[in-house]
């Protein structure tokens, strides 16, 4: 599965760039580029487009990995991966708000990296395809010419409502979504 796969590196230790470039190499990825800085892995990553990215938390220049990360994610569909020598629960913490697809801590054995990136390649592909088929939904939903109204199996909550329902019912979505029960109680509830 590492056929064609491309990494960009982000680390800012010469010698573990170089390391890891190899170590990834031999494992049958491409490298598609390195970047010591974070803005510089921005750069790299809008003209390379990697199918993931290796990424170091702490990094030279005013810019860390974390931050890095936060507007790649923003503007860009790509897994990222953090490879850190930093546990602390600060750092864990910043790292988690950003979604990675894994987080690592340094050093990493060859196997356990590329487990990491096979697993988080998958994920993010699964997500891909669920985030289509969500859109495909929404969708079919958004243009279905008849009434459709989802609730809660548990709750008898209305959880939305296309326009062809706020058609029918003369109510707006929130009003629909908000007050389904109390519109619907007493005389009107011939409408139904």
């Amino acid at each position: 599965m590492t056929d064609n796969i491309r990494i960009l590196v982000v680390e800012d230790e010469y010698i573990v760039a170089l390391d890891l470039t190899k170590t990834l190499e031999e494992l049958g990825y491409c490298v598609a580029g390195t970047a010591s800085e974070g803005e510089t892995a921005i750069e790299i990553n809008k003209k390379e487009e990697p199918d993931l990215i290796l990424m170091d938390i702490r990094l030279k220049g005013e810019m860390d990995g974390v931050t890095a990360a936060r507007i790649i994610q923003e503007n860009y569909d790509v897994p990222i991966i953090y490879m850190t020598a930093y546990t602390d629960n600060h750092t864990l913490k910043q790292a988690t708000l950003t979604g990675p697809s894994a987080y690592l801590v340094k050093p990493v054995d060859s196997q356990e990296l590329k487990t990491t990136i096979e697993v988080a390649l998958f994920k993010h592909q699964m997500e891909r395809e669920l985030k289509e088929s969500r859109e495909h939904f929404r969708e079919i939903f958004e243009q279905n010419f008849d009434a459709i109204v989802l609730f809660d199996r548990e709750t008898f909550r209305v959880l939305d409502v296309n326009p062809a329902a706020q058609s029918l019912f003369q109510y707006s979505r929130a009003q629909l979504t908000e007050h389904f029960p109390e519109l619907f109680n007493g005389p009107d509830l011939y409408k139904l």
